[in-house]
């Protein structure tokens, strides 16, 4: 087969297993959960063969509309980075549809939901292969309407159903500013197409930070970050797959993908956000008391460290210096080799998604079979002694929780220390933050761990634990080996090609200070978690400080009251004076005037049929009179 043909199968299968299962399999769901799963593991092999069977070199397109000299192209860009993201997509969300089996064997709507997943699977594949702009829209917008569908999939819960709009209206926000920047490319270039793109391309700062909207929305940024904490409500497996391991990625896969429209500016806008996402993250995730909820403000911070990553590329490597912003707007591209200058940020942050995304799926996974274990509790304060009840999950979780931290030896460890000393390197302010974050990190995280695992049970679910089924521990334990050795430099550069040759290494010195660096803040942060929190039913902090608890808290929710308030008092006040103006001026004034003027002129016409004929042979002479006037040219 064909490589192109390989790449079209591994689009469609997904997209057929979707079909399937919503036209004959919705009340069949123990088949449709098998055809899900099936098609999931054929499109894995079928990764790994493309992957691992040649060069990355598919570059293939064909039109699909056009308007006159305006057409849109559907095609694939397969080459290294495509690579990277397929395997993480295939790989991470066939063992995600595994532990689904179990997770998801008592859901009357299973059939739903795997129908769900195949269609998410479709939509995020199509992001990763497509070749331009346009392409990458369309399935963006379908994997916004998926990733709706999955957080819904509790619909009758309000909290659920209100967490779907909500991140299907704020992911609207930044689709928004992303496809103007598509049509301001197209404006400003004449194309779409990628590869076109990186060969020549118009200099400009409006063009990547519109693009990067969609990203802060995908990948949940400031200030569109609402959206994720929220999307817990639905099911964990959806949390491991969307808002963990993959979809949450998209749009540090896109910012990659549109390096070449980078420009410094645009750069040092993105690094800031990213820093600030990072620390506003792992500032909130102290006092998160829900299982999910702690994962999913450390995706954010996690997110946070890889857009950082990318905008640190704005920073000059090797002598090779940056274009500069001339007095009418534009950019001298002399001497400029964009991969040159952004080839470190690209590297280190791809190399943390990929790490990423096995520990964060590894936590989820691990996050739902103790909720599973605990029949359905979420809350770590009504946990405790899971440690030998559950004892697969524990360690599983432990090497999670670990790799997360940086601990020498697993994966993040080595994909943070990438970023730390690319942001030691070239920005010492973002490096102080992302040190500080992790400190955070360590700290929250072995907080969770020792909450939910160590001590004695705190409420009798906690104390009936037992631990999960074959399908659930299967691919625990298969993501713990990820996490373990999918750092290493030979095994992603078997994944990444030379994607894994842009990560930044320290050197001399400068690796014994990263390494310092790391340690210290892994250290400093566990230890001081271990030793204050207690395995109490409260949280210690709250006892001990309430003011700084009240304070991280209200930090959390101080974005959800802004919006709330610019809804209420701005926004709906405003819609409230447009419909006011619609109903005077279009449906009174202009509507209903030319209504009843028209309906005037029928009134008086109606009054001229008497029903008398000597008044209708009047009417027609007066006719012949005014017709003979305007032949003779009178009027």
């Amino acid at each position: 087969m064909l490589p192109v043909q390989t790449a079209l199968l591994i689009l469609l299968l997904p997209l057929a297993s979707a079909v399937v299962i919503a036209l004959f399999l919705r009340k069949q769901g123990a088949l449709a959960s098998y055809i899900s799963t099936g098609a999931a593991g054929v499109l894995a092999v079928l990764s790994l063969q493309l992957i691992f069977g040649g060069k990355h070199d598919i570059n293939q397109s064909w039109e699909w509309l056009r308007f006159g000299d305006f057409a849109i192209s559907l095609g694939f860009k397969f080459d290294d980075l495509a690579a990277l993201m397929l395997f993480v997509v295939s790989f991470v969300g066939f063992l995600i549809h595994v532990f689904s089996l179990g997770y998801m064997h008592d859901d009357a709507a299973r059939a739903r939901f795997f129908g769900g997943l195949s269609i998410f699977m479709f939509s995020m594949l199509g992001i990763v292969l497509a070749d331009n702009l346009f392409m990458i829209f369309i399935f963006w917008e379908l994997v916004g309407f998926s990733s709706w569908l999955l957080i819904n999939h509790y619909h009758e819960k309000q909290s659920a159903a209100d967490a779907s709009k909500k991140a299907f209206i704020v992911n609207r926000v930044g689709d928004f500013g992303f496809l103007l920047g598509i049509i301001m490319c197209y404006w400003s270039n004449g194309t779409v197409n990628l590869t076109e793109l990186g060969n020549h391309h118009v200099y400009s700062t409006a063009i990547p930070l519109l693009l990067f909207c969609g990203a802060m929305g995908k990948s949940a940024q400031m200030p569109l970050q609402v959206w994720l904490p929220d999307a817990m409500e639905g099911p964990t497996p959806v949390s491991a797959l969307i808002h963990a391991a993959t979809m949450v990625a998209a749009g540090i896969f896109m910012l990659c993908r549109i390096e070449p429209l980078m420009v410094p500016q645009a750069l040092n806008v993105i690094m800031w956000i990213g820093t600030i996402t990072a620390l506003y993250a792992a500032l909130c995730a102290i006092v998160q008391s829900d299982i999910k909820k702690v994962l999913a403000y450390s995706t954010l911070s996690q997110l946070g460290y890889m857009v950082a990553a990318f905008g640190l590329g704005s920073q000059t490597t090797n002598g090779a210096p940056l274009p500069v912003q001339l007095s009418d707007g534009t950019f001298s591209s002399a001497h400029f080799d964009v991969s040159v200058v952004l080839a470190t940020g690209i590297g280190a942050a791809m190399f943390h998604l990929t790490t990423h995304a096995f520990f964060k799926a590894l936590l989820f996974l691990g996050s739902g079979s103790v909720i599973m274990g605990c029949h359905h509790e979420q809350d770590i304060f009504k946990m405790g002694g899971l440690r030998k009840k559950m004892p697969v999950t524990f360690i599983t979780f432990t090497i999670g929780v670990f790799a997360i931290i940086g601990m020498p030896g697993l994966a993040g460890f080595f994909s943070k220390d990438a970023i730390l000393y690319l942001a030691m390197e070239n920005n010492k302010a973002v490096f102080a933050i992302l040190a500080l974050t992790a400190v955070l990190t360590s700290f929250y995280m072995i907080r969770m761990w020792k909450l939910t695992f160590f001590g004695e049970a705190r409420s009798k679910d906690a104390s009936h634990a037992h631990e999960s089924g074959i399908s659930l521990t299967i691919p625990l334990i298969v993501l713990a080996i990820l996490s373990a050795v999918g750092g290493y430099s030979g095994v992603f550069s078997k994944l990444a090609g030379t994607v894994a040759e842009l990560v930044p290494e320290a050197h001399g010195s400068a690796h014994m200070t990263i390494l310092f660096v790391s340690l210290a803040v892994m250290s400093i942060g566990g230890f001081t978690a271990w030793l204050f929190y207690k395995s109490a039913a409260t949280d210690t902090l709250e006892v001990k400080s309430r003011v700084a608890f009240n304070g991280l808290t209200q930090m959390k929710e101080s974005f959800d009251n802004l919006y709330n308030y610019y809804v209420a008092k701005i926004q709906q006040r405003f819609a409230m004076l447009l419909n006011f103006l619609e109903q005077v001026f279009l449906a009174g004034a202009i509507i209903r005037g030319f209504a009843g003027f028209v309906g005037l002129i029928g009134y008086a016409a109606r009054a001229l049929y008497v029903g008398s004929i000597h008044a209708y042979v009047y009417w027609f002479l007066l006719g012949l009179v005014l017709l003979w006037g305007f032949a003779a040219g009178i009027f």
